[in-house]
């Protein structure tokens, strides 16, 4: 006997949800703090440059917008501090974005890159360097 149309339905939406979350798992925790921590990441950039952030284990954060042309519009280099709370990165710069602290969830995606979603609904790509 088949299953009825809407339970079928039902399954097949779950077995694409299941696989969509396996292709792209939502780092947390301890693994989200081993995704980062002693890691350069790149964030693409609009333009199709890639923006560094060098994530120090000690908690430290560092960041170099030369590259990127950002030294023509503000400070070009910053510091500060990262940390992880539960499943999400935290960080808070010295002079970039007034010191506010920005949080972000990020999701492991083909290639070793990392989607990114910062608390405010802006969101992007990331790579990881090796």
């Amino acid at each position: 006997m088949l299953p009825s149309r809407p339970c079928f339905l039902f399954a097949i939406a779950l077995l694409a949800l299941a696989g969509r979350a396996h292709a792209e798992q939502v780092l947390a925790g301890a693994a989200l703090d081993r995704a980062v921590s002693g890691r350069r990441i790149f964030l693409a950039t609009p333009l199709g440059g890639e923006f560094p952030l060098n994530y120090h284990a000690d908690g430290r954060i560092d960041g170099q917008g030369e590259a990127t042309g950002l030294g023509r519009f503000a400070r070009p280099s910053d510091s500060g501090r990262w940390w992880v709370d539960g499943a999400q990165l935290c960080q808070k710069w010295t002079e970039w974005y007034a010191g506010k602290t920005f949080c972000f969830t990020l999701r492991k995606v083909d290639g070793g890159r990392l989607a990114w979603e910062r608390d405010d609904g802006v969101s992007g790509i990331a790579r990881v360097a090796p």
